[in-house]
């Protein structure tokens, strides 16, 4: 029997609490998961003696949820304290350049949309509203002098002031007939449709009096029908930055977004004017590029950029270019091995290093690399949990210069942490989740590595149920991560937390099968053209080593079980597969070419098959869950939110006719009121018991032929 391997914790977690006495500890609830108090992204401020922060304390009454500003010092010699307490949640924290000051959006009593709002601190008072655009503001970012905000604001078409704005809204609220119209895709995005607005820059002064000013306004680039920023969950993004000096503003932006359905849609850096013009484009070619930042000395432009080829993924890499650039900016690249791809970053205030995270087996590790390009490496070593959300700035005093961060892992819930840039070694600077923590009977994830069938190594995380007994058998429930560019990660989840889906009584194996990320470029790239044949192999695979590992493990009782794209790899289990005596399917693909024609997203997905369906490629047969259809033997609980339009209802629908037809034992939910995640706290309640009964059901029968 191969001896369980805890993950050691070596950095300095001197937050936690003793451990309880095992039967002092409960456990874990549906409520202990979901009011954890949710920490944002830190902001640090430019002199390096504070950080703000936002807590979210979540409420399973609509409505009620509070979401708060709080300040912490980064030497951690005080306890952390709010700054706001009012019912408009707060969010886009930048800092003055003096320290003195923050910038945040807020939607507070009276305003119609959220709005840039500047908070003292020095001098302490009411934060002060600082826009009163009828279109809202978001994304605040100091001019370095401290005298002006930029922010962005969707716009209406040819609208070239705020009564504009007002008057194309009031006429869309007046129209008698109620449609949607379209030229061109995209025309839908995770949950809501799209309509003709698109997002501009703007710049107020804090002068009084002063109006704000649409540098983008008339120019020729938003008039493009190609023209938009990125597209996210929470909105459109132009990503933008002020040049050194304040004269200008670089951003990011696409010109051919109506190329959606039949090609890369890639973002181009531009330059505008900060009174306002004809944006200038900086980078050539048709690689995408994003996220552009300046080095403190305003000597060079940093940005990401990834490569666009016939790949469906491809690392993000660091690039950068001297500034100012009279053309284009002549970017080269700082990171670009095949091991990692960049996350969040940030540059060094001494202009030597950029410091960025990124997923490797398992974790988002911390790397440094040189300013002038060259082998990035991790700073420190990490073994268990996750960084996010990274910031730098200067210290007060002496040479060096402090990182602050948020830290997770499996069994610790975010907190705000400072980072030792030479060490990796993090001190926490909070704990408004410590003591709910402590009180929970839980372990840190275990890992194992194994080599497939194929020749490829596979990592591995389980998580143990409480009061694990090592000495009694445990069903095995094999989680799958969507994706499939995604990997299990070592952090506290609210959304298929293993944790409590093993509360039952159930070890919970969590595999990256191939396409996940953090195991290199080939790895996630090695899905394509087949897209759930080889990766289900892997997840097969992986079961039967932690069998054969693990004598805790009866192989009489297993379960699977995911969400997105583990939820196509569990449709795809369903029909090749008779080992699992229980299935849960949340918005998984059934029929590949009807999940190909309705997803909000379906360029890749017919890139990653071959070609489109009429074409013929044979993935298209041979790797559709509803070709296969008759083969359907196991029970399966189908899950699907009305408002998903990334992995739409129509599939969960196909699933579930295809179960019925053959009568066999199914159960269909459908969230009216929820898209691609199940987020409302009483829903996400319901959702964990529904999972917990259907599997408590079949685990007690009698296992079927062939198990």
């Amino acid at each position: 029997m191969t001896p369980l391997r805890p993950i050691r914790i070596v950095a300095c977690i001197i937050w936690l609490a003793t451990p309880l006495a095992a039967q002092q500890r409960h456990t874990i609830t549906h409520e202990d998961v979901f009011l954890m108090k949710r920490i944002s992204s830190p902001a640090i401020s430019p002199d390096g003696r504070w950080i703000v922060f936002s807590v979210t304390e979540p409420s399973y009454t609509e409505g009620e949820q509070v979401s708060d500003l709080w300040l912490v010092p980064t030497d951690g010699s005080a306890e952390p304290r709010r700054l706001t307490n009012s019912k408009g949640g707060e969010g886009g924290v930048d800092w003055s350049p003096d320290s003195r000051r923050i910038a945040f959006t807020a939607r507070r009593e009276g305003d119609d949309q959220a709005q840039v709002y500047v908070l003292d601190l020095a001098s302490g008072g009411e934060a002060q509203r600082i826009t009163n655009l009828s279109t809202g503001a978001s994304g605040p970012l100091w001019r370095r002098d401290g005298k002006a905000i930029l922010f962005s604001s969707m716009i209406y078409p040819g609208a070239t002031t705020d009564s504009a704005n007002r008057a194309a809204a009031a006429e869309r609220k007046a129209r008698k007939y109620n449609a949607r119209v379209f030229d061109a895709s995209p025309i839908r995005l995770w949950d809501h449709w799209l309509d003709d607005r698109r997002p501009h820059l703007f710049v107020q002064s804090l002068e009084p009096g002063a109006q704000a000013k649409d540098l983008l306004a008339g120019s020729q680039l938003v008039q493009g029908a190609g023209f938009g920023g990125q597209l996210g969950t929470s909105g459109e993004d132009l990503a933008a930055a002020w040049t050194p000096d304040g004269s200008g503003v670089v951003f990011a932006a696409t010109m051919n977004r109506t190329d959606w359905t039949h090609g890369d849609v890639v973002q181009v850096l531009w330059l505008v004017p900060a009174a306002g013009g004809e944006p200038r484009r900086l980078t050539q070619g048709k690689d995408d590029y994003d996220a552009p930042q300046f080095s403190p000395d305003g000597k060079t432009l940093y940005a990401v950029m990834t490569t666009t080829n016939d790949h469906t993924f491809n690392n993000r890499r660091l690039v950068a270019a001297s500034w100012p650039a009279s053309g284009a900016a002549a970017m080269r690249a700082l990171t670009g091995g095949p091991d990692h791809s960049v996350g969040s970053y940030t540059i060094a205030p001494d202009n030597r290093a950029v410091f960025f995270l990124a997923e490797d087996a398992g974790h988002q590790r911390l790397f440094r690399a040189p300013a002038t390009g060259g082998k990035e490496q991790e700073v420190g070593t990490m073994t268990s949990g996750t960084f996010g959300a990274l910031q730098v700035a200067a210290a007060t005093t002496g040479t060096a210069f402090k990182i602050a961060a948020v830290w997770e892992s499996a069994t610790n819930p975010p907190e705000i942490v400072r980072v030792d840039p030479a060490t990796g070694r993090w001190t926490p600077l909070t704990k408004f989740n410590t003591d709910r923590a402590a009180k929970i009977d839980w372990q840190p994830l275990r890992e194992f590595w194994f080599t497939s069938s194929r020749g490829k190594r596979i990592h591995s995380f389980y998580a143990l149920p409480p009061g694990f007994d090592s000495t009694r058998t445990y069903p095995l429930f094999v989680l799958i991560h969507g994706g499939a560019a995604n990997m299990w990660t070592d952090n506290f989840g609210l959304r298929w937390n293993p944790h409590l889906l093993g509360a039952p009584g159930y070890v919970v194996l969590m595999t990256d099968y191939t396409g996940s990320t953090g195991y290199g470029e080939k790895f996630s790239q090695d899905i394509q053209f087949d897209p759930l044949e080889g990766p289900a192999n892997d997840l097969n695979e992986a079961a039967d080593t932690a069998l054969k590992r693990f004598r805790f493990l009866d192989a009489t009782r297993q379960i699977a079980g995911g969400a997105s794209y583990g939820g196509h790899l569990t449709n795809w289990l369903a029909v090749t597969t008779t080992r699992y005596r229980a299935l849960v399917s949340h918005a998984g693909e059934w029929d590949l070419e009807t999940q190909w024609a309705t997803s909000d997203f379906n360029y890749d997905r017919e890139r990653n098959v071959g070609g489109p369906p009429w074409e013929d490629h044979p993935v298209w047969r041979t790797q559709s869950p509803m070709r296969r259809a008759a083969h359907l033997h196991t029970p399966v609980l189908v899950s699907v939110g009305e408002r998903d339009f990334r992995v739409p209802m129509n599939n969960a629908l196909e699933f579930w006719t295809a179960l019925q037809r053959q009568q066999i034992p199914s159960r269909l939910i459908i969230w009216p009121e929820e898209n691609h995640w199940v987020l409302k706290g009483e829903d996400s309640r319901f959702f964990y018991k529904e999972v917990a009964v259907w599997f408590a059901r079949w685990l007690s029968a009698p296992a079927a032929t062939g198990q």
